[in-house]
């Protein structure tokens, strides 16, 4: 077994928000050349609530949005009111700079109509200043199908990408039935509208929305589910497994080989009754390379670079049931399995990896395992299941966050308590600081508050 660095963990960046927190979603926000390090944070007392029926639940609190420093600072807080539901298919939140300033806009999902939560003729696209939190613009939010079950309706996404250097903002609706993604230009004119009808072959959507760039030509992809669709037009360039395969991905996660420079796509799948295989890897035409698994929901995974070499690793977990609501998410019944990424041949880990997340933290190009979902420790293990130590909570963002060597990790405590963590004894090799300078890197890393993509960054 080959050594590995020794890591000392410690804690970078601490801020009481004065306020507790049951979710918290969090994202590095831009504000200017020569401005501070800083990160959006939103959050509330009450868990993340889940539009499908037997998941939702009567929030107690309002969600807040705030703008935090690396120097421990609050610069602002705005509470989005009743009328919003705390929810990241609700009210999904994304920094990101439409008007080419160099400054990040705040977008978010709000709603006019406080007194009817779920009232969609509400709905609008909001603007914040990031600098002040001030809002800035209001535009209604497009809608899908009125009539689909509650779960359907309320699943939205806002990402924003480039196509050679031109910023694209897309506002997105859906995940299992009816879907429809708009693209919108810096002055919020319309630049494509893409809908996908229920019954239209191919598969559904996902619960990431990861920003690719699979030829490499500076325009910028969209991976909706399967889907490719291309920022510059909204063109589909291809859906993977089209004609065989109808149902939903809550895995689908951009990898890279470093060896050759190939983009791969990397998926684990929820439904579609008995269709397999519900784990897959795709090269960069939409052509799979390999599948395994014949049946059962795949909740969960990553891609991480544990192997020899940094090869990159792929995890799934299956699960029988979960359960949801205000006291936390539950997964039961887990079977894990892991792969040779790039090739499919099985792998295995010596360590539980149920809740676990992957993160350079001494920069070394290989990742270390935190166990940062919801509910988990905080516990940090490296590549050979060995602990290094804990950050004590779950953690709501993991990249390369501050000015220092390594990547980090951002955590949240229930007293309202917000902390980074690093490694002391950080230092960047050629290839992570080559990393952290990807635009892919950054797009990807912009979207911690909207879906779940907070594992995003493993497989680049």
């Amino acid at each position: 077994m080959a050594s590995t660095p020794s890591i000392q963990l410690e804690r970078l960046v601490e801020i009481d928000l004065h306020s507790p927190i049951g979710q918290f979603r969090a994202a590095p926000v831009a504000l200017g050349e020569g401005a501070p390090r800083a990160f959006l944070g939103a959050y509330c007392a009450d868990f993340d609530d889940d539009p499908y029926v037997e998941m939702f639940f009567l929030p107690t609190d309002t969600l807040k949005v705030a703008l935090l420093t690396a120097s421990g600072e609050t610069l602002w807080e705005r509470d989005l009111g009743r009328g919003v539901v705390p929810g990241v298919w609700f009210c999904p939140v994304l920094p990101f700079d439409l008007d080419g300033d160099g400054i990040d806009e705040i977008w978010y999902v709000d709603n006019d109509n406080v007194d009817h939560a779920l009232g969609l003729s509400g709905y609008r696209l909001a603007r914040l200043d990031a600098r002040t939190g001030e809002v800035t613009g209001r535009w209604p939010w497009p809608l899908v199908d009125r009539s689909q079950a509650l779960s359907h309706v309320f699943r939205n996404f806002i990402v924003g990408g480039h196509v050679r250097g031109e910023p694209v903002l897309v506002t997105a609706q859906g995940t299992y039935g009816d879907m429809a993604l708009q693209a919108w230009r810096p002055e919020m004119t319309l630049r494509w509208e893409h809908t996908i009808a229920r019954g239209d072959p191919g598969a559904r959507g996902s619960h990431m929305c990861p920003i690719v760039d699979l030829d490499g030509d500076g325009a910028q992809e969209l991976m909706w589910g399967e889907r490719c669709i291309e920022l510059d037009t909204g063109t589909e360039r291809f859906c993977a497994d089209r004609d065989s395969y109808r149902g939903h991905s809550d895995i689908v996660q951009p990898v890279l080989d470093h060896a050759c420079g190939d983009w791969y796509l990397y998926t684990c799948r929820e439904g579609d009754g008995d269709v397999s295989p519900r784990v897959a890897l795709y090269d960069a035409q939409g052509q799979r390379v390999w599948g395994d698994v014949a049946y059962g929901h795949m909740d969960m995974g990553w891609v991480a670079r544990l192997g020899d070499d940094r090869a990159p690793v792929a995890m799934a977990v299956r699960i029988g049931h979960k359960t949801c609501g205000p006291d936390g998410r539950f997964h039961y019944d887990r079977d894990a399995f892991a792969w040779h990424a790039l090739t499919g041949q099985p792998y295995e880990l010596p360590f539980d990896v149920y809740g676990t997340l992957p993160v350079d933290l001494n920069g070394d190009g290989y990742h270390e395992l935190v166990r940062g979902l919801p509910g988990q420790d905080g516990t940090v293990l490296d590549r050979h299941g060995r602990v290094l130590g804990s950050v004590g909570a779950p953690a709501a963002m993991l990249g390369h966050l501050l000015d220092r060597p390594g990547e980090q990790i951002l955590t949240y405590h229930a007293n309202g308590r917000i902390e980074v963590w690093g490694d002391h004894c950080a230092e960047d090799r050629p290839g992570a600081c080559a990393r952290y300078q990807q635009p892919l890197y950054r797009a990807n890393q912009r979207l911690g508050a909207v879906g779940y993509n907070v594992q995003v960054l493993g497989g680049l």
